[in-house]
This record gives C-alpha cells, structure tokens and sequence, in this order.
C-alpha cells in the first residue's frame, strides 16, 4: 500500500482509509468463513446503543463463536463513518423496537430534556432503552448477514486471484 496523499481531499483520504481496511481484511491469516463472520459480528454490534461496550462485545463475542477477532474490531469501527446518521438511525431502531414490542408505532417521540438522574432509572431503560435494543437486533441481524455474504465472497475472490497470481 501506499501512502495517502497529504494533499487530498476528504474522499480522498477516505477511499484511502477504507482501501487500507479493506487490504487489511482480506490479508488476516484466518478462512473467509472466520473473517467474514468477524466482521459481520462488528457490524451487528456497531448498530447496538451499547456504545461503550461495542467494541469489547463484538471481540468478546467474535472469540466465544469462533470468528476473527480482528475482522470484528475492524468492522464495528466502520460505523464511525456514519457517525453523523446515527441519531436517525437510533429514532428508527427506537419506533421499529416499539412496534415490535406494541404493534404500533409511537404516536410522537418526546425528546424531552433528561437529566442524568433521569438516564440511570429503570423506568428510562424499560421505555427507551428496550424498544431501542430490539430494534438493533430487527436492522443489525439482516445487515450483519449481508455483509457476512459480500465479506466472504470477497476475500475468497482475493485469495483466489492471489493463487492465480502465484500458481
């Protein structure tokens, strides 16, 4: 790989960025199978509100079920490109976890001003918070198996395009 032009614009710098994640995937001494459901377990935490414990989690979880741990570090950092969409992203996980739980959808979603006495009840965790982590796990779990697909096609396309190269 190359270095990336000092001179370059922001996507510039980021097709550079994710180029180099890319290489790096798909260079980890692991089967497609190990790295891609590395990186599917990332992307599945990265769409969870445990914003602390993605990382830690997706680790955790990549090493008890025998995906790489370092697809899976790699992969729940990718949502920091979508950083900025993450508010919407949680407002529909919120009204999907809310349909699911009610078979409606909220009527208003009251951004009223919490205080931080407010975030550690029970009654926040049970109104907000469990609709929230189930409607994670309704847009976490298909786009974890999608990239699941698109992963291991695309470092077994590498792999054999490198034993061409050799062989």
């Amino acid at each position: 790989m190359t270095d990336p032009d000092p001179n370059a614009n922001l996507w510039g710098r980021l097709r550079y960025w994710v180029t180099h994640l890319h290489f790096h995937l798909v260079t980890i001494e692991a089967s497609p199978h190990a790295i891609a459901f590395g990186v599917a377990i990332g992307i599945f935490f990265g769409f969870t509100p445990l914003w602390s414990l993605k990382t830690l989690l997706s680790i955790g979880v990549a090493w008890l079920m025998g995906g790489n741990k370092i697809a899976a570090a790699i992969s729940v950092q990718l949502h920091d490109l979508i950083l900025p969409f993450m508010p919407a992203i949680y407002l529909w996980e919120y009204k999907i976890g809310f349909w699911v739980l009610n078979g409606r959808l909220p009527q208003r979603f009251n951004m009223r001003h919490l205080s931080f006495r407010d975030y550690i009840h029970w009654e926040t965790f049970f109104t907000v918070g469990r609709p929230l982590l189930i409607g994670s796990l309704v847009i976490g779990l298909p786009s974890a198996a999608i990239v699941y697909l698109v992963t291991r096609g695309l470092v077994a396309r590498h792999r054999a395009h490198k034993a061409k190269l050799q062989g």
